[in-house]
């Protein structure tokens, strides 16, 4: 556990440092990060059921954003895992991600992907 958790840490210090991203949408993901481990809750945890679904649209917005906004060459290039846990972390992502509203998307990130996807 602890390795995969140093390997995690590394990942995203990796992909923080990449100057590809917008160093914008860097800080909104920290910013959502933040938001979801802060015990701050714009609906309190309390409240069953409905007090987690802002976390997970949080983590929601984050995977959206590793696993459909960024080009695949880019987290593959910082990825410390083999390619069968990447294939299977994209299809839990996608479990998740289809309740990120569009225009949150259009708001919060400023990442243009290549035109060739």
């Amino acid at each position: 556990m602890l390795t995969f958790l140093n390997d995690l840490k590394n990942f995203i210090k990796d992909v923080a440092n990449d100057p590809r991203i917008p160093s914008r949408d860097k800080k909104m993901v920290l910013a959502l990060f933040a938001l979801i481990i802060s015990p701050f809750d714009i609906i309190p945890d309390w409240i069953p059921i409905i007090g987690w679904l802002d976390d997970l649209l949080l983590l929601a917005t984050i995977l959206d954003y590793f696993f459909e906004v960024l080009d695949q060459e880019i987290i593959l290039s910082h990825f410390p895992w083999d390619m069968k846990k990447y294939a299977c972390l994209r299809r839990l992502s996608r479990m998740i991600t289809g309740i990120t509203p569009r225009w949150l998307k259009k708001i919060l990130w400023k990442f243009e992907g290549s035109p060739y996807r």
